[in-house]
């Protein structure tokens, strides 16, 4: 049979099984599968990967930033051999299925990444590029590579009009991520209608101008699809292919129609299509055979390339490159030399430190700020520049930063922290919840935790942010109260594989607290300070547990004996067993919460909240802290 006959078949089997799992599904987004189905096919032939051992480091990373393109997904991860069924094909988007709405990684086999809104996909796939380009600068030599494997991105118009691919692409650009491809389904079609509703720019121009390679194909020819491929392959720089094509292509009368992109075709449509096609349209979730085989040859034909690459590896000229890969796969915490803190600190200065001592013994430890290292304290000394080295200049990007560090995360062996003022955590709100939702290990580094931002005044004083960040599920936001309950929040971050941490850290110095009385600071909150007669605790965090401890002695003072109970992750800390809480928190007492912020998640534990129901002001710290009750003779008056 002629290859583009064959092609052809192919394509015609992935487009069919997207719009047969819409339509059952009577859910779905049929337009993408079937307009990229031609270049899925081409891309086949191109991909390195090994459906037998999905997590082979050195296979080649695809990326579905369009994530609603799920029919297109499924149907190549089953064609592939990668453990789907076609009865998982068949319950698309129902309850507890292998095949949900949109891809989640480690919930579907051989998903790289959860990519979720419309975007992040592509500041994934730059992270792959950009994990890739670390590992590589490891463990390759002038002589022999270890990692040489190629990233693609498929993307659509939502993708490039959201501003997170924006920053990912110039960082790409910038950083010159040769491996990069990205394959911009290019339909001209949005959910409202034609693009030319809401975009005219030049994509060329603009890619052109963050230091891309652009080339464009008809995306529905297979020889011109193949050609691109194997020239952007070649390029030295990251490419952009702009694919020209029709979405719901094959479709018939719904064919390059905005009614094709977000809703079933119709039974009626399918079968025509099916007809014209030259498939039997009364069979539904069908695969030629020679179809299946063909798709199938990836099995083998992936293992095979593995088994060249581990037969690589035993052969390499320098040793050196092994041990490189080595200790970057094996991290080793026990070698960390935990700082110890004497002397009132910052926590952003303790957390510093801790960085520092972490990088110094974990070499796969690695990251950067969004341009403010030097107020984060979030410089690794020494520790070179990436690529190279293990500082990494994300520039003022917060999106994208925290969305390449996501995939940096998942791509093997590395662990990345991010860091910016804790303020503009709003800006990678949606990388955090990805982070969290699809159990990704990265460690935000957040500083300038309060109202002690002082004389910047509301716009960068975070009052909500805690509260925000504390109802996502599976997310650990630390607020330490000084340096030993910071080496104890990472201590304890570093051994939760499948969540993200964010330290929460101060610009004001902080007085040492004492050791615990009671309890462990690894679950969450303990008690700092007790008194067996107690009739009120005072619940706190970060900066506030210092004037907990000053309010317990005026309380002293009066004659009303007080515990302290210090709580530097609140999430973690109501997930422990209720006997637990009750030992540091005495149900029996009058339970004050005191926190520089919203702080009305502390309703579930306290009686009393005294914290933030303004945006603050524009002073010295010390006075802001005044102006809003956060004084000794303050809180005495609201606990009377």
């Amino acid at each position: 049979m002629d290859v583009n006959v064959m092609r052809k078949k192919m394509a015609d089997s992935i487009r069919f099984l997207a719009a047969d799992m819409v339509q059952r599904a009577n859910s779905g987004h049929p337009g993408a599968p079937m307009g990229l189905a031609d270049i899925a096919v081409v891309l086949s032939e191109h991909l390195n990967h090994n459906p037998k051992n999905p997590s082979w480091l050195n296979r080649d990373r695809l990326v579905f930033s369009g994530g609603h393109a799920t029919g297109l997904i499924y149907s190549l991860y089953y064609l592939w051999g990668y453990g789907l069924e076609m009865e998982d094909l068949k319950q698309f988007r129902q309850l507890d299925s292998k095949t949900p709405g949109h891809p989640e990684y480690g919930h579907t086999q051989g998903i790289e990444i959860t990519t979720g809104p419309l975007g992040q996909g592509v500041a994934n796939a730059v992270g792959f590029s950009m994990a890739s380009k670390f590992v590589g600068a490891q463990v390759n030599s002038e002589t022999a590579d270890l990692i040489d494997h190629n990233v693609y991105c498929l993307c659509g118009d939502g993708d490039l009009e959201e501003g997170i691919s924006y920053e990912a692409c110039s960082l790409a650009g910038h950083n010159k991520l040769d491996n990069l491809i990205v394959i911009y389904d290019s339909n001209r079609i949005t959910i409202e209608g034609s693009t030319d509703l809401s975009i005219s720019e030049n994509i060329t121009q603009r890619f052109e101008a963050q230091g891309w390679d652009v080339l464009s194909c008809d995306g529905h020819d297979y020889d011109d699809i193949d050609a691109t491929i194997t020239t952007a392959k070649a390029n030295t720089k990251p490419t952009l292919i702009i694919a020209n094509t029709i979405i719901a292509k094959g479709a018939g009368k719904l064919e390059g129609s905005h009614h094709a992109h977000g809703a079933p075709l119709g039974e009626e449509v399918i079968a025509e299509a099916k007809k014209a096609a030259g498939f039997d349209p009364e069979k539904k979730f069908f695969v030629p055979e020679d179809v299946m085989a063909r798709f199938r040859c990836a099995i083998e034909e992936g293992d095979l390339l593995e088994r060249e690459w581990i037969h690589r590896q035993k052969t390499l000229p320098l040793m050196e490159q092994n041990e490189a890969l080595s200790a970057l796969e094996n991290t080793d915490l026990s070698r960390i030399q935990w700082p110890e803190f004497e002397k009132a600190d910052a926590t952003r200065n303790t957390n510093g430190k801790i960085l520092n001592a972490i990088a110094r013994a974990v070499p796969s430890f690695l990251g950067g700020s969004a341009d403010l290292s030097p107020s984060n304290k979030t410089h690794l000394n020494d520790m070179g520049t990436y690529p190279k080295g293990r500082n990494i200049y994300f520039g003022i990007r917060e999106h994208a930063m925290a969305s390449i560090a996501n995939a940096m995360a998942v791509y093997g062996p590395l662990k990345p922290f991010t860091s910016t003022f804790f303020v503009f955590s709003d800006y990678l709100k949606p990388a955090a919840r990805i982070a969290a939702l699809a159990g990704i290990q990265q460690f935000f580094v957040w500083t300038h935790d309060s109202i002690g931002v002082g004389e910047d005044g509301p716009t960068h004083e975070p009052i909500e942010q805690l509260s925000q960040f504390r109802a996502l599920p599976n997310f650990y936001v630390w607020r330490p109260a000084d340096g030993a309950e910071n080496v104890a929040a990472w201590k304890t971050a570093l051994a939760m594989s499948k969540s993200p941490s964010a330290f929460v850290c101060s610009r004001q110095n902080l007085a040492v607290v004492p050791a615990p009385v009671k309890g462990d600071i690894s679950r969450g909150g303990y008690l700092l300070a007790s008194d067996i007669n107690a009739v009120i605790t005072l619940i706190a965090s970060g900066s506030e547990v210092e004037l907990a401890l000053k309010t317990k002695e005026a309380l002293n003072e009066k004659g009303v004996p007080a515990n302290v109970v210090s709580v530097p992750c609140y999430d973690l800390f109501i997930e422990q067993d209720a006997a637990y809480i009750n030992e540091m928190i005495i149900p029996d007492t009058k339970k004050v919460a005191i926190e520089a912020a919203r702080g009305l998640e502390w309703y579930k534990l306290a009686d009393e909240v005294i914290g933030m129901d303004t945006f603050g002001a524009s002073a010295p710290a010390s006075q802001l802290f005044e102006k809003f009750g956060f004084t000794v003779d303050a809180i005495l008056e609201k606990i009377k």
